[in-house]
């Protein structure tokens, strides 16, 4: 697989992680790199311990597909520590503008997936299922949690497994557990420490954060072999499934919305429920409408691309 492809690929996830609502298993998905990421991380496993212990490191560099996934995850932590700062900008000031343009990748994707799939009534069960606890989940209202250890080790082992989900935000599950504006706050000053050449606070934001990480590395290592054991034995009935997560996600980055409930917490006010609103007709609306167009003509064209390469891969 090309690098620049999976580097792309990469970014893509990196940015999606980064908004509430989006996810970054979604892009893997409609790239085409998820069954080959959880292949990636299946082969973390005790046997690599063992050659490790033993010193086989021509076993270890045949059986890890290092190249895709260092190629994958230094396009992550490229998006992460580029563009965290510019996604939570928007996320703050031009959340319609950037809600609009997920919301037309995520309804495109569904579209290009669920025309690959011999559609049958248990696949079609799959599908309704996937919807509408994706539709459960994106209704969950967020809480107040501390950000002790154990606590973060919890929450950084769900949002993990929800961040590989395509359809449910790992970002967003961050947001339910009360830890999303933490997490960015550490994010943020960890790059401002790193710019700056500040050791001291590079050391403490990274002790701070490393339960949190743990937890992300306990979580993916076991939720990914989980996963890909699912979509080996019953693969068109998970990507139905899937899809579903994907539908049900929508309604949590429909971008016009209105609050019905907030709160402040720790002085920033917490979103507790809303509604979805029809937009007003104004210029905004018509930029929001482009991005729109513009993630549908993105997930098409790549689609595109990866069909007329597909025959030579």
């Amino acid at each position: 697989m090309n690098k620049i492809y999976v580097f792309f690929t990469g970014l893509c996830m990196g940015a999606a992680d980064v908004v509430p609502g989006v996810s970054g298993g979604t892009m893997a998905f409609i790239m085409g790199v998820y069954e080959k990421l959880l292949e990636g991380i299946q082969s973390f496993n005790l046997q690599l311990l063992k050659n490790l212990f033993k010193g086989d490191f021509k076993a270890i560099g045949r059986d890890v597909p290092w190249a895709f996934l260092g190629t994958l995850f230094l396009g992550i932590i490229a998006a992460f520590l580029s563009l965290a700062k510019i996604v939570s900008h928007l996320y703050e000031n031009e959340q319609i503008l950037l809600f609009a343009f997920f919301f037309g990748l995520i309804l495109a994707s569904v579209y290009v997936l669920a025309s690959s799939v011999p559609w049958n009534a248990a696949r079609l069960a799959s599908l309704v299922a996937g919807t509408l606890i994706g539709l459960l989940i994106v209704s969950l209202t967020p809480r107040n949690m501390p950000q002790d250890p154990i606590t973060l080790f919890f929450c950084g082992a769900v949002a993990i497994m929800a961040m590989i989900l395509p359809g449910i935000s790992g970002s967003f599950i961050l947001l339910i557990l009360g830890q999303y504006a933490w997490v960015l706050d550490q994010i943020e000053a960890l790059i401002d420490a790193l710019k700056a050449f500040e050791i001291g606070p590079v050391f403490q934001i990274g002790f701070s954060i490393l339960p949190l990480a743990l937890g992300a590395v306990v979580g993916l290592l076991s939720f990914a072999r989980l996963l890909r054991w699912v979509l080996d034995r019953f693969h068109w009935g998970t990507v139905a499934l899937l899809i579903g997560f994907m539908i049900g996600s929508l309604r949590k980055i429909w971008p016009w919305k209105e609050i019905t409930e907030s709160r402040m917490v720790h002085g920033e006010e917490k979103i507790i429920s809303d509604k979805m609103t029809l937009p007003e007709l104004n210029q905004e609306l018509l930029f929001a409408v482009l991005l729109c167009i513009v993630g549908i003509a993105l997930i098409l064209g790549i689609e595109e691309v990866r069909k007329r390469k597909q025959p030579t891969a």
